[in-house]
């Protein structure tokens, strides 16, 4: 199968009637860590493919220990191809992070994860039209017939926020200490918030959202109720 058909499959089975309720936990957990999106919301689509990004891939049941993907892997393994479990396999590796932009070439964006310092070339068809050298993202790496892919759900950080961003990663990787890992999920839900508010509010300066000294900036208000 392709990645696409991997994917549907997977999908069809995580989203069947029995495993709903994993599906509504996963969305609540999800949303309230990055804010729920609105229709009206330009990334509106794209948070709701990291919201089921996260479903089929990091989330775990209460009690349970395997992701969505493995208990895929568990109950529909034995009736896969070996093609197709080795897909399956491929993906379970998929890694989810804070990129920066490194390198653009034809079908290919070359990026490092802020964090851990990795390089890692990513094959990419879709036209990369606005996309430059030292832009953040947020992505989630796909592993895929031996070449990475991004999901459909990359984030993007406007270039007047890295400074801020990069000096706030630094930060955090000091205050965890040599060998220790910052809270990486954490800080990327509070990013997204923060660009879900710039998105709405766009009278806020940007200044003023992305800054990491005011705890307050970690939530992110609803707009006001239309009317008439």
């Amino acid at each position: 199968m392709r990645l696409g058909e991997l994917q549907e499959r997977l999908l069809a089975w995580a989203t069947a009637e029995e495993r709903k309720d994993d599906l509504l936990a996963a969305r609540k957990a999800h949303f309230e860590a990055y804010g729920e999106p609105h229709e009206e919301d330009r990334t509106y689509e794209v948070r709701l493919n990291g919201m089921l990004d996260f479903y089929l891939y990091d989330f775990r049941p209460s009690g349970g220990t395997g992701t969505t993907l493995e208990r895929f892997f568990e109950s529909e393994g034995p009736a896969l191809s070996d093609e197709d479990r080795a897909a399956y396999g491929e993906l379970s590796k998929t890694f989810h992070g804070l990129f920066e932009v490194r390198k653009l070439s034809e079908g290919k964006v070359r990026v490092r994860d802020v964090f851990t310092g990795g390089d890692y070339d990513v094959t990419e068809r879709r036209t990369t039209a606005g996309l430059e050298k030292g832009d953040l993202l947020e992505a989630r790496l796909l592993p895929y017939d031996g070449t990475l892919l991004f999901s459909g759900a990359f984030l993007y950080h406007p270039r007047e926020a890295r400074k801020p961003i990069l000096a706030e990663v630094k930060r955090l990787k000091k205050a965890a200490g040599k060998g220790n890992s910052p809270d990486v999920p954490a800080f990327l839900a509070r990013l997204a918030r923060m660009a879900m508010k710039l998105e709405r509010y766009r009278n806020v300066r940007l200044e003023s959202i992305y800054d990491f000294s005011a705890e307050s900036h970690a939530t992110t208000p609803r707009p006001p109720a239309k009317t008439g």
